[in-house]
C-alpha cells in the first residue's frame, strides 16, 4: 500500500518553485528568486532569469554585473564598459570602491573600456562602433609593436619609407612605386615637378593656374596632400558628430551641441577658402567637395533645430486652440478652470498608469545617461586634444631614445671586443699557469740540491775567508765611486745654480719684494691685532697707512714673480731632466752596494756560494759601474754643453721692461704713504699716556682725520692693483697674500665702523660716510639712530637758526631721507619720488634740548614714517621720550635709490652738491655721532670724504655716560665679522680638579661660533649649531674627537634672549654642558687635562677658521649677536681691554636682536595673532624674494572669508573673500627683492607691488567696523590648514601692518607665537647677476623692447657675488644632520659645477650682454674630449666655441665664410686647474692658457656685423646642437669642471636651465651615485619592474638620515615605498586591499659614515626587509586578483603628486648608493630612462 502511494506521488510531481529529492518529499527551489523550475533529484536551477547563471542562479554571467557587491545578484544587467547592453567591451566587470572596474576585451582599454587600445582605432561611447586595428600598410615604424595611427579616426600617425594617406597606402608627394605590397617608394626624377605615383612618369600637365590670370603659378608640394588630407579627415569627424549628435536625446545638451558643430562648419569654411588659395586645380576640386559636404552637414543640421522649433510651434498652437475653443463654447471662467483642473487630473491619472510610469521612469534614466554620455564624449575630446598636443614631446623623446640606442649598440661592441681580449688573456694565463706548475717542480729539485750543497759547506771554511778579504776591498771601490757619483750631484747642483742666474738682480729683486710683502702683511696683521675700541678706535686707522706699500710691493713682486717663474720653468725643465738621471744612477749604485753587502753577510753567515759563483758576481759588479761611470761622464759633457736659448734671453728682455714699467707706476703710491710714517709713530707716543687728556685726545682724533683721509684717497687704487693683481697671479703664495690683505682690510672696514667717537662740525664742515649696506635693503624699511648735541653758544645759530643735520638719497634729490632744524624744531624730511614728508617735533622744541647727547632715532615703514627722541636725566636713570608719526599722502611707498648715485652727507654737503629746497640749509653746528642704520652699526669714520674738518681747532665732544643704558655698558656686540681674543688666561685662574667656563649670549641667529681654543691639532670648540649648542673637543684622545651636543633640544639659545652658558670639566675626564643653570648633558673622555693658553670668543681669525680643525666644525660662522659676562674660573674678563680682540663694539643694539627676516623652505610657516578683523579697515605690507612662481605669502581666515596673497606662475594674487586681484607683470620670481602693500577698506580692496597699484570694489556690505568674535591666528609662508596653495619657498622681510594693540612697526619674527621649520636668519635665495636680467622698468626682467630708457645704459652690467652671499653658500654646504657622521653637503669648490655623465650636461644662459668679446673660464679635468663653451646664431653660422680635442685647448669662431681655429700645443686634460681666456677682436683672436700660452691668430674683418643669439652654452650644448662646425667627439659634454665663467671681465653664475649638473667636490671620490641635497631621482628603464616577486639588494651610505630609497607606483593606487627615517628603514605597500609595511632598526647608526646593505624581498603579499643581517617580515592580506604590472622605477626620491598622505617621509635620499641589484641583475644607472636634478651617476665623494 505505501509502495503504491509512493508511485502515485511520482506521478503526481511537485508544484511549480518545488522539486522532488530523493526520499521523495518535495523541498522548495533554491534560485535566490531568479527562476521557479528546478531539477528533481539535485535541485539545480533551470531557465534562470534576469541574466543569472549557475546551479542556483547565484552569479552573472561573463560580461555582466549583479546588483550586490556581496551574496547572490537578485539580478543581472550588462557591464556599463562603457554602455549598459548597446556598448559593452568587457570580457567582465566588477565592483571596487564603490564604482565599476571593467575587465575589458583585447581592442579596448580604459576604466570602462571607453577607449581603444594601442594599435587600434574606433569610438566604443558611439553607439555601433567598435575598435578595429590599425592598418597602416606596415609603413609604421617596426620599433613599435603596434601600429601607430589615431585612435578615433585610425588615420596612421608617421607614415615612413616616403608614404603617405590614410593608411600610408600610397607613396608620398614627389615618390612613385608600390606603399602597399612591394614597399619600393622611389623619389621622382622630374626637376621638381609632379610624376605619376605608379610609374613615376613625369606629368605633363604639372597643376597650374589657367593662363589669363593674375594668380601667380604655383606648385603642389607635400603640404597642399596634407591638407587635403586633413580636409577629408574634417568631414569623418563631422560625420561622427552627426551620429553622435542622433545617438542623444534631443534637448539643451543637443542644442549647445549643434552650436559647436556650426561654429566648426563656419571654421572649416574659412580654412577651404585657404586651401583653393594656396592650392591648384585639383586641390580645388577636392575643396569643393569638401565644401559641398560640409553645406549638408549644416543643412541637415539646421533642419533638426527647425523640427525643435515647430514642435515648440505646435505647442504653442495647443495653447492657442484651448483659449479659442473656451471663447467659441461662451464658456465661463469657472467652467474653464473648471474643465482645466479635470482634464489636470485625467493627466495626472494617466502619468500615475504603470505603463506610463514605467516609460517615464526609462525616460529619465536615458536623459540622465545621455548627459552622462555627452559629457563624457566632451571630456574625451578635451583629452584627445591634449594627447594631439603631446605628440611633439613623444617624438622628440623617441628621438633621444633612438641616440641612446645606438649608443648602447656601440658600448655592446665594445663589450663585445672586451669579451674576447677577456678570453685571450684568460688563455694567456692559463699557458702561464702551467709554465709555472713546471717551474715549481724544478724549484723543489733545486731546494734538495741547495740542501746537499749546504750539508758539504762545512769542509770548505778557509775558502769563504778569503772571499771575505776580496769582499772588503770591492766595498772600498764600490764606496769610491759612490763618492765619485756625490761629488758630480755637486757640480751638477753647481750647474743648476748657473742656469737660474740668468739674471741675478732679478731674482734677487723677486725674493726681496716677496720678502718685503710678506714683513709689511704681518706688520698690518699686528696692527689690526692692537686696535680696541673703547673710544681709542682711532688707532684702527694705522693699520691701513701700511696700505699703500703693499700695493706698491705688490705690483712689483707679481711683476718680478712672472718672470722669475718664466726663467725658472726653463731651468726646472733641465733640472728636472738631471736629477732624474742622478736619482736613477743613485739607485743602482745604492742597489749594487747592498747587493756587495748583502753578499758578504751571507758569505758570513751561510757560505751559500762557492768561490766560483762569488768571484763571477763581483765581476759583474765592477763591469756594472764601470759602464755606469761612463754614463755619469757623457749626462756631466752634455750639461757643461748646454747654453740658455734664445727664447729665454727675449722673455727676460721683455720682463725687465714690464718691471720697470710696474716701478714707476707704483712710485705715486708710495710717495703718498711715506709721510704717514710719521703720523703713526706720533699718535702711538700719544696714545700710550692717554688719561682723557684734551691735548692728546685732540692730537689723536687729528692724526686719525688725517690719516683716514688719506687711506680713502689711496682705497680705490689699492683696490683695483688687487684686482688686477689677483687675475694675473700666477703662483698661489701671491694670490693668497692678498687674500689675506682683502680680508684685512674687510675687517680694518668693520673696526672703522664700530668707532664709537663724534665729530664737530661747525657750519662749514661735512662727511659723506659709506653706508655699508645695499641700498635693496633701504627700500620699503629704513630706520637710523644717532646722537646728537647743540653748540648752543655759538653766535651763528643766533643769526641763522635753522640748520642742516643729515642727507641720505640720490644725487639728483629724488627720493631721499633727511633730518634739519626748522622753527626751533628737529624735522624729519622723506621724499619716496613725489611730495615731501616733514615731520616736526613740535612737543620738544631744539632751544628746551639740554646741552649733553640726546638720541634720535627715524624710521620708514613704507609710506609711514616716524621719530623718536629721547633725553636722557643728568640726575637720574629716567628719560624723556617723544614719538611723531607722518605719512605719505601719494601713492609712492619706495625708497628707489641708485647704487652708483646715492650720497649719505652728514652735518653738511661739499659746495658742488645741491641740496632739495626743504633740506637746502646751512651746516650743522655742534656735535653728531651716527650708531645704527638699520640693523647695522655705522661710524662717521668710515667714511668716503670729509670736508673743512679740524680735530685740532674743532675736537669731539666727550659723550657723558648718562647717555648709555647700563646694557650697554656692560654688553659687547659681535657683527660677525669680529672676534675676541684672551691670551694666557691662567693669568686669571688655573686649570684645576674643576675647570669652569662661563658666557652669556643673546642672538636671533642659527649658527655661529661662541668659543674655541687651539693648539696643534687639540682643539675645544663650542657652537651654536640650528639654535642649540654643539661642543667638540679633542685633547689628543686616542679614540678621536668627542661630541656633545643638545640632541634633545632642551635648551634652544636663538630666542633673542640672553642665556647663561656653563661648560665645566670635571676630574680631567668629564665634561659637562649647563645653560640657564639647568643639566643640558655630560660627556665622559680619556683622562687629559685641558692643553690651551689662549681662547677665541664669538669668532676666529680665517686662516683658523679654514686649518685642519675647519672639518671637526659644524661652520666657520662668526657669532652675531650680544655677549656679556665671559669668566674663566669665575674671573671676570674685559674683552675691549685683551690686546688681540678685533672688530667688537659696547653695547647691545635692540635693533640688530630684531627679526625683521624669515626665510621658507616650502613646508614652514610662522604665525601670529591679530584682535582687529583684517576684512575692516587693514593695510599690510612686506618685501619678499624668491625663485619659485607658486606659494602662499599670507594667510588669514575668519569663518569662510579668507585673505590671502600668494604667488601664481610668477604673479602676485590677492585674494579677498573670493574676490582676486592680480598683477599684470609675472616676473617677481626672479631672485630680486620685492615689496607689496595691501588694504582693505569698506569701498575698494587694493593690491600695490613694487608702486604699481591694481583695485576692485569691495562687494560686502556692513562689514565695516566689525570684529572678529576671537582672537584670529594670522600666517606667513603658508599655512597648517589646507589650501589650494603651497607654501612658499623664499625670504619676507620688513612686514608690518594696523594693529590695535600697537603702532605701526616692522614685525618681529621672533615674538611669533609658532615658527615651523623657518629660520630667522639669512636668506640664501641667490640673485641672478644683472646682466643676465634684461631691465625693464624697476624690479622687473621683462624683455628688452620694453626696457627702461633710464636704466638702459647699465644692461650689461654684471654683478660681483656678495660676500653675503658667499657666506651663506659656505653656511648652507657647511649643514650637518645631528644624526649623521658626515656633513650633508661635502667639500666642493665654492661656484664650481661638475659636467658629464650624459652626453648633453650642460648649463644654459638665457640673456647674454651684446657686444662681448672677451671670455675666460676655470677648468679642470682629465677627459681628452668635450664641449667647454658655444654660442651661435640660429642657423649657426656665426658660431664661437672652446672645446677640447685630444687633450689639446681648440678656439674656433667663424670670420665670415672663413673658419678660424687656434689650438694649443700642451695637453691640459691633466687634472689640474687652469684658466683661459679667449678673445674674439675686430680682426685677431687669441687663447691665453695659464696668463703664459698666448696663442694669437689674425684675419680680415668682414663688413657684416657678428652677432649670436641666446642661448650661451656652458659644458656641453643641446641635442643636434653644434654638429655643423665641429667634430662629433667634442659636440659631447666636457666631462670635468667648470668654474669662474667670466664675460668681459665679469663673473656671471646663475644659469637659466641646468642639465645633468652638480657641485664640483673636492677631495677623492669612489664608483658610485651620489644624490645630493638639492634634489633629484632615477628613473629606472623599463627593463626593470617591480611585481609581485622580486628581490631587490644594493648598498648605501647616507648624509641625512630621512630620505626616500626606493618608490614604484601603479595607476590603481597601488605601490610600494622604502624610505628612511631618522635611521629606521621601512617598507611599505598598499597590494589593492590595504597598507601594511615592516621595519628594521640598527643599534649602530645607519648614518655612520659607512656603507650598509639593504635587501627586500617580496613573494606576493610577505615582505621580508634585510638591513645589514638585521632582519624583519610583515605578512599582508592576500589579493587573489592581484596582477604584474609594469610601472616605473623611481630610485633616491619621488615626484611629489605620486606621493601618498600615508607616507611619512617626503624627502629626497641625500647619500651614496652602490652595488643596485634586481633579480640579481645589476642595474646600471647611467641607462636608467631618467635623470633627475643634482644626480652624479658614475662617481661619489669619498667619506
Amino acid at each position: 500500500m505505501h509502495r503504491k502511494h509512493f508511485f502515485l506521488l511520482l506521478l503526481q510531481g511537485c508544484q511549480e518553485g518545488f522539486y522532488r529529492t530523493s526520499s521523495g518529499k518535495c523541498s522548495p527551489c533554491n534560485c535566490n528568486g531568479n527562476a521557479n523550475r528546478c531539477l528533481d533529484g539535485s535541485g539545480i536551477c533551470v531557465d534562470c532569469q534576469r541574466n543569472t547563471t549557475g546551479q542556483h542562479c547565484e552569479q552573472c554571467p561573463d560580461g555582466f554585473i549583479g546588483d550586490v557587491v556581496r551574496g547572490a545578484p537578485t539580478f543581472c544587467q550588462p557591464c556599463p564598459c562603457p554602455l549598459p547592453a548597446l556598448a559593452n567591451f568587457a570580457v567582465s566587470c566588477y565592483r571596487k570602491s564603490g564604482s565599476v572596474r571593467c575587465v575589458c576585451k583585447e581592442n579596448y582599454a580604459g576604466p570602462n573600456c571607453e577607449r581603444c587600445a594601442p594599435g587600434y582605432y574606433g569610438n566604443p561611447l558611439l553607439i555601433g562602433s567598435t575598435c578595429k586595428k590599425c592598418d597602416c600598410s606596415g609603413n609604421s615604424d617596426p620599433n613599435l609593436i603596434f601600429e601607430d595611427c589615431d585612435e578615433v579616426t585610425g588615420q596612421c600617425r608617421n607614415c615612413l619609407s616616403h608614404t603617405t594617406g590614410f593608411k600610408c597606402e600610397r607613396c608620398a608627394p614627389g615618390y612613385y612605386g608600390d606603399a602597399r605590397f612591394a614597399k619600393n617608394c622611389t623619389e621622382c626624377n622630374c626637376g621638381g615637378r609632379m610624376c605619376d605615383s605608379q610609374t613615376g612618369e613625369c606629368l605633363a600637365d604639372s597643376p597650374e593656374l589657367s593662363t589669363g590670370t593674375d594668380c601667380p603659378t604655383i606648385s603642389c608640394d607635400k603640404c597642399i596632400w596634407d591638407l587635403t588630407d586633413d580636409i577629408r579627415l574634417a568631414v569623418l569627424a563631422i560625420d561622427e558628430s552627426k551620429s553622435t549628435l542622433l545617438s542623444i536625446s534631443t534637448g539643451v545638451a543637443a542644442q549647445k551641441r549643434l552650436n559647436d558643430l556650426n561654429l566648426t562648419t563656419t571654421h572649416l569654411q574659412v580654412q577651404t577658402i585657404m586651401i583653393f588659395y594656396f592650392s591648384g586645380n585639383e586641390a580645388s576640386s577636392k575643396g569643393l567637395l569638401v565644401q559641398k559636404e560640409t553645406m549638408e552637414t549644416n543643412n541637415r543640421a539646421t533642419q533638426l533645430v527647425q523640427q525643435l522649433s515647430n514642435m515648440r510651434d505646435n505647442i504653442q498652437e495647443i495653447s492657442s486652440k484651448m483659449k479659442y475653443y473656451a471663447i467659441q463654447q461662451e464658456l465661463s471662467p469657472e467652467e474653464i478652470s473648471q474643465k482645466l483642473s479635470v482634464a489636470e487630473e485625467m493627466l495626472k491619472e494617466i502619468k500615475r498608469r504603470k505603463p506610463f510610469t514605467n516609460q517615464r521612469q526609462l525616460a529619465d534614466e536615458e536623459e540622465d545617461a545621455a548627459e552622462k554620455l555627452l559629457q563624457q564624449v566632451e571630456e574625451f575630446h578635451e583629452r584627445y586634444n591634449d594627447t594631439r598636443s603631446l605628440v611633439s614631446d613623444v617624438l622628440e623623446q623617441l628621438s633621444e631614445q633612438d641616440v641612446k640606442l645606438s649608443d648602447l649598440e656601440e658600448a655592446l661592441d665594445q663589450a663585445l671586443d672586451y669579451i674576447i681580449q677577456t678570453e685571450d688573456i684568460n688563455k694567456e694565463n692559463t699557458a702561464n699557469l702551467q709554465r709555472r706548475e713546471k717551474q715549481h717542480e724544478k724549484i723543489k729539485e733545486q731546494i734538495d740540491e741547495v740542501n746537499d750543497v749546504l750539508l758539504s759547506a762545512t769542509t770548505i771554511l778557509a775558502g769563504p775567508q778569503k772571499v771575505n778579504s776580496e769582499l772588503s776591498e770591492v766595498i772600498k771601490n764600490v764606496s769610491g765611486f759612490y763618492a765619485e757619483i756625490d761629488g758630480a750631484k755637486k757640480e751638477l747642483q753647481e750647474k743648476l745654480a748657473n742656469l737660474s742666474l740668468f739674471d741675478d738682480d732679478l731674482v734677487e729683486k723677486a725674493m726681496h719684494h716677496a720678502h718685503n710683502l710678506r714683513r709689511l702683511a704681518d706688520e698690518l696683521d699686528r696692527n689690526l691685532y692692537g686696535v680696541d675700541t673703547n673710544g681709542l678706535v682711532q688707532r684702527a686707522i694705522n693699520a691701513s697707512n701700511v696700505y699703500e706699500n703693499i700695493a706698491g710691493y705688490i705690483e712689483e713682486a707679481n711683476k718680478a714673480a712672472l718672470l722669475a717663474l718664466n726663467t725658472t720653468n726653463r731651468v726646472n725643465d733641465a733640472a728636472v731632466g738631471i736629477d732624474t738621471q742622478i736619482i736613477y744612477h743613485k739607485g743602482k749604485s745604492e742597489e749594487l752596494l747592498n747587493q756587495a753587502m748583502e753578499l758578504q753577510r751571507t758569505a758570513d753567515d751561510s757560505n751559500d756560494l762557492t768561490i766560483a759563483d762569488t768571484s763571477r758576481h763581483v765581476n759583474g759588479t765592477l763591469a756594472r759601474m764601470s759602464v755606469l761611470q761612463s754614463q755619469l761622464m757623457r749626462a756631466i759633457t752634455k750639461m757643461q754643453s748646454a747654453e740658455p736659448g734664445l727664447e729665454a734671453r727675449e722673455r727676460l728682455e721683455q720682463a725687465k721692461m714690464k718691471t720697470a714699467d710696474a716701478v714707476s707706476a707704483t712710485m705715486t703710491v708710495t710717495q703718498a704713504t711715506t709721510p704717514m710714517d710719521e703720523n703713526v709713530r706720533l699718535w702711538s707716543q700719544n696714545l700710550q699716556d692717554f688719561q682723557h687728556n684734551s691735548a692728546a685726545y685732540d692730537s689723536a682724533v687729528h692724526s686719525a682725520g688725517d690719516a683716514v683721509k688719506k687711506l680713502t684717497e689711496v682705497f680705490p687704487q689699492l683696490l683695483d692693483k688687487l684686482r688686477r693683481v689677483e687675475q694675473k697671479a700666477p703662483a698661489n703664495n701671491i694670490s693668497s697674500s692678498i687674500q689675506r690683505i682683502r680680508e684685512l682690510i674687510a675687517q680694518t672696514r668693520s673696526v672703522a665702523s664700530k668707532v664709537q667717537v663724534s665729530m664737530m662740525f661747525g657750519g662749514q664742515s661735512a662727511v659723506e660716510v659709506n653706508p655699508k649696506i645695499n641700498v635693496e635693503e633701504l627700500k620699503s624699511f629704513t630706520s637710523m639712530s644717532l646722537y646728537i648735541k647743540f653748540q648752543k653758544d655759538n653766535p651763528q645759530l643766533a643769526a641763522s637758526p635753522d640748520r642742516f643735520i643729515l642727507y641720505l638719497g640720490n644725487k639728483n634729490a629724488k627720493n631721499y631721507i633727511g633730518l634739519a632744524i626748522k622753527n626751533d624744531n628737529l624735522v624729519y624730511i622723506y621724499n619716496l619720488g613725489g611730495q615731501d614728508v616733514e615731520i616736526p617735533l613740535d612737543a620738544k622744541p631744539v632751544s628746551t634740548w639740554p646741552s649733553y647727547f640726546s638720541i634720535i632715532k627715524i624710521e620708514r615703514i613704507g609710506r609711514h614714517g616716524k621719530m623718536f627722541l629721547t633725553v636722557p636725566s643728568l640726575s637720574s636713570t629716567a628719560e624723556e621720550k617723544f614719538i611723531k608719526k607722518g605719512e605719505v599722502l601719494g601713492p609712492g611707498s619706495l625708497l628707489n635709490l641708485e647704487p652708483e648715485n646715492t650720497v649719505f652727507y652728514v652735518g653738511g654737503v661739499p659746495p658742488d652738491f645741491q641740496l632739495p629746497p626743504s633740506l637746502n640749509l646751512p651746516g650743522f653746528i655742534g656735535c653728531l655721532e651716527l650708531a645704527t642704520l638699520n640693523d647695522d652699526v655705522i661710524s662717521l669714520y668710515n667714511f668716503k670724504h670729509v670736508y673743512n674738518i679740524d680735530t685740532t681747532t674743532s675736537p669731539p665732544c666727550a659723550r657723558n655716560k648718562l647717555a648709555f643704558t647700563q646694557s650697554r655698558a656692560v654688553s659687547y656686540f659681535f657683527d660677525g665679522s669680529g672676534y675676541a681674543l684672551a691670551r694666557n688666561i691662567e693669568r686669571r685662574g688655573r686649570f684645576s680638579q674643576v675647570t669652569r667656563f662661563d658666557i652669556e649670549v643673546r642672538t636671533p641667529t642659527d649658527n655661529g661660533l661662541i668659543l674655541l681654543m687651539i693648539n696643534g691639532s687639540m682643539f675645544f670648540s663650542l657652537e651654536m649649531h640650528n639654535g642649540f649648542l654643539y661642543l667638540r673637543y679633542d685633547f689628543g684622545f686616542s679614540t678621536g674627537p668627542v661630541l656633545l651636543e643638545d640632541s634633545m633640544k632642551k635648551a634652544q639659545i636663538n630666542d633673542a634672549k640672553f642665556h647663561e652658558i656653563s661648560i665645566i670639566y670635571h676630574n680631567s675626564k668629564k665634561m659637562i654642558l649647563v645653560v640657564d643653570r639647568r643639566h643640558i648633558k655630560s660627556v665622559d673622555n680619556e683622562r687629559t687635562a685641558m692643553p690651551f693658553t689662549d681662547i677665541y670668543i664669538g669668532g676666529a681669525p680665517a686662516e683658523i677658521l679654514h686649518s685642519s680643525i675647519s672639518s671637526h666644525l659644524a661652520g666657520s660662522i662668526g657669532f652675531k649677536g650680544c655677549m656679556k659676562g665671559f669668566q674663566f674660573q669665575k674671573k671676570d674678563f674685559n674683552l675691549l681691554e685683551e690686546p688681540g680682540t678685533l672688530g667688537i663694539s659696547y653695547g647691545c643694539p635692540e635693533d640688530s636682536l630684531m627679526s625683521r627676516k624669515a626665510y621658507f623652505n616650502g613646508e614652514s610657516f610662522i604665525a601670529s595673532s591679530q584682535k582687529e578683523s583684517l576684512f575692516g579697515e587693514f593695510e599690510g605690507g612686506f618685501n619678499f624674494r624668491t625663485l619659485q612662481p607658486n606659494g602662499l605669502l599670507f594667510y588669514y581666515s575668519e569663518g569662510s572669508d579668507v585673505l590671502s596673497i600668494s604667488m601664481d606662475r610668477g604673479a602676485v594674487v590677492l585674494n579677498a573673500s573670493g574676490t582676486k586681484i592680480q598683477s599684470p607683470d609675472r616676473n617677481y620670481n626672479d631672485g630680486k627683492t620685492h615689496f607689496i602693500i595691501t588694504s582693505v577698506t569698506p569701498e575698494r580692496y587694493e593690491l600695490t607691488v613694487d608702486d604699481k597699484k591694481q583695485s576692485k570694489k569691495n562687494p560686502a556690505k556692513d562689514r565695516a567696523g566689525k570684529s572678529p568674535d576671537s582672537v584670529k591666528k594670522f600666517y606667513f609662508g603658508g599655512s597648517p590648514l589646507r589650501t589650494q596653495q603651497a607654501n612658499f619657498t623664499g625670504c619676507i622681510s620688513n612686514a608690518y601692518f594696523t594693529r590695535l594693540d600697537r603702532e605701526v612697526e616692522v614685525e618681529d619674527f621672533q615674538q611669533y607665537s609658532e615658527k615651523v621649520q623657518t629660520s630667522l636668519y639669512g636668506c640664501p635665495v641667490e640673485s641672478p647677476p644683472v646682466a643676465l636680467l634684461h631691465k625693464k622698468g624697476k624690479n622687473s626682467s621683462k624683455a628688452k623692447g620694453n626696457r627702461n630708457k633710464k636704466v638702459g645704459r647699465d644692461k650689461d652690467k654684471i654683478s660681483q657675488p656678495s660676500t653675503g652671499l658667499k657666506n651663506l653658500y659656505q653656511e648652507v654646504n657647511m649643514q650637518r644632520d645631528p644624526q649623521c657622521h658626515l656633513p650633508m653637503n661635502p667639500k666642493a669648490t665654492e661656484h664650481a659645477y661638475q659636467f658629464g655623465g650624459t652626453a648633453n650636461s650642460r648649463q644654459e644662459f638665457d640673456h647674454i650682454p651684446k657686444d662681448f668679446t672677451q671670455f675666460s673660464i676655470s677648468l679642470k679635468t682629465h677627459s681628452s674630449h668635450g664641449m667647454i663653451f658655444y654660442v651661435s646664431d640660429q642657423k649657426e653660422t656665426n658660431f664661437m666655441a672652446l672645446f677640447v680635442a685630444h687633450g689639446r685647448l681648440i678656439f674656433m669662431f667663424n670670420a665670415g665664410h672663413q673658419k678660424i681655429r687656434i689650438k694649443s700645443q700642451e695637453k691640459y686634460n691633466d687634472g689640474l686647474w687652469h684658466n683661459v681666456i679667449f678673445i674674439r677682436g675686430k680682426n685677431i683672436g687669441r687663447l691665453i692658457i695659464d696668463g703664459l700660452r698666448v696663442l694669437e691668430e689674425p684675419f680680415s674683418s668682414n663688413s657684416n656685423t657678428w652677432q649670436v643669439t641666446e642661448p650661451l652654452y656652458i659644458g656641453g650644448v643641446a641635442p643636434g646642437k653644434a654638429v655643423k662646425n665641429i667634430q662629433i667627439n667634442s659636440v659631447y659634454s666636457f666631462s670635468g669642471c667648470l668654474s669662474n665663467l667670466q664675460l668681459n671681465g665679469r663673473s656671471i653664475n646663475s644659469a637659466s636651465q641646468t642639465f645633468s649638473v652638480t657641485p664640483c667636490f673636492e677631495g677623492p671620490s669612489e664608483a658610485g651615485t651620489y644624490f645630493s641635497s638639492e634634489g633629484g631621482y632615477v628613473v629606472l628603464d623599463e627593463s626593470f619592474s617591480l611585481g609581485l616577486k622580486f628581490e631587490v639588494v644594493f648598498e648605501i651610505r647616507p648624509r641625512s638620515s630621512s630620505g626616500i630609497l626606493l618608490h614604484g607606483h601603479s595607476v590603481n593606487g597601488e605601490y610600494l615605498n622604502m624610505h628612511m627615517r631618522n635611521g629606521q628603514v621601512t617598507v611599505k605597500l598598499n597590494n589593492g586591499i590595504r597598507d601594511f609595511s615592516t621595519s628594521v632598526t640598527l643599534k649602530q647608526s645607519l648614518c655612520d659614515g659607512r656603507w650598509h646593505r639593504i635587501a627586500v624581498i617580496r613573494d606576493a603579499n610577505v615582505v621580508q626587509l634585510d638591513v645589514d643581517s638585521e632582519v624583519n617580515h610583515v605578512v599582508g592580506p592576500l589579493n587573489p586578483k592581484a596582477t604584474d604590472h609594469r610601472e616605473p622605477v623611481f630610485i633616491g626620491g619621488v615626484p611629489e603628486s605620486l606621493l601618498t598622505s600615508s607616507l611619512s617621509t617626503r624627502n629626497s635620499f641625500i647619500g651614496c648608493i652602490r652595488n643596485f641589484m634586481i633579480d640579481e641583475k645589476p642595474v646600471s644607472f647611467s641607462k636608467a630612462a631618467l635623470v633627475s636634478g643634482a644626480v652624479s651617476i658614475n662617481t661619489c665623494p669619498a667619506a
